[in-house]
């Protein structure tokens, strides 16, 4: 096993499960919350956006940041809604990358660019490559991107490159629909799902090590459910479940990039607070 592989499964068994945060280099106030509960140890990891001018500065703090060393550091493939790294396209007919809902329908209807897609996730790792010198412990996908086919494929071509190296990342797997609190959240859950069918097997028969359940969708529009929803977490834990989380502080280029906004505060706060060590120990969300 790797050093990813051994990091990864000493933050799970010291939280019962893995705490990560997804979008780090979004905006620079998301990477100033995440980074204060690394430094707390309050998280197992977190998944860069590497496709933001901000991102080789922002890498730069992190890997400065008090304890770092003990977390993963993984790469949150992106494929929706910003500007694109490569300036190619996985769809035609736009100006930036595509909404999710176009996305999947074209990976499953035809019509996407594959090359396209696989260019922009090359430049996205080599992004993160040059600014961390390494590769990352983990891939996952904003928006949950890395269950679509055209994803699996690139993880699938790439594998040889990281077993030469040594280091292969580990990769965020299928969810659970249990895992969600309420009937209106399964729901959403169940759409993710279905976009996960067959995942977690194909990757595994490829050579990667994945990670799951996935847990823990809530309605982030009523973001003071989320500490609710943690004590709901440690009543439901699973072994091996990676648990997601979206703290970060509010600032121009947040509020210019993403519609997540609010709940991120509240996320930031509950998890900040003093008896939440053992919230971090193991709780957290996902949208």
């Amino acid at each position: 096993m790797n050093a990813c592989g051994r990091k990864t499964e000493a933050a799970a068994d010291r939280r019962g499960y893995m705490l990560v945060a997804d979008d780090y280099g979004m905006a620079p106030g998301v990477g100033d919350g995440i980074r204060a509960l690394l430094s707390s140890g309050r998280l197992s990891g977190t998944g860069c956006m590497t496709l933001f001018a901000e991102w080789p500065a922002q890498a730069g703090l992190l890997l400065s940041t008090p304890g770092v060393e003990a977390a993963s550091i993984g790469l949150h493939l992106t494929l929706t809604d910003f500007p694109s790294l490569t300036g190619r396209l996985p769809l035609s007919g736009l100006d930036r990358l595509p909404p999710l809902r176009k996305l999947i329908v074209a990976s499953y209807r035809g019509g996407i660019d594959e090359a396209a897609v696989h260019a922009e996730l090359d430049a996205q790792l080599a992004a993160f490559v040059a600014s961390t010198g390494r590769l990352p412990d983990y891939f996952d996908g904003h928006q949950h991107v890395h269950f679509l086919p055209v994803v699996r494929r690139w993880l699938a071509a790439r594998l040889p490159q990281f077993a030469a190296s040594g280091a292969v990342p580990w990769l965020r797997g299928a969810p659970a629909v249990g895992l969600a609190e309420t009937f209106a959240v399964r729901a959403k859950v169940s759409v993710v799902w279905f976009l996960a069918l067959g995942f977690n097997r194909a990757m595994r028969d490829a050579g990667y090590r994945v990670y799951g359940p996935l847990a823990g969708f809530y309605d982030w529009r009523q973001p003071d459910s989320f500490a609710g929803y943690l004590a709901y977490l440690d009543r439901h834990k699973r072994a091996g479940m990676v648990v997601m989380c979206h703290p970060g502080r509010i600032d121009a280029l947040l509020k210019a990039r993403d519609g997540f906004i609010d709940a991120r505060e509240v996320e930031l706060a509950v998890l900040s607070q003093p008896d939440a060590g053992e919230a971090a120990d193991g709780r957290g969300s996902v949208r």
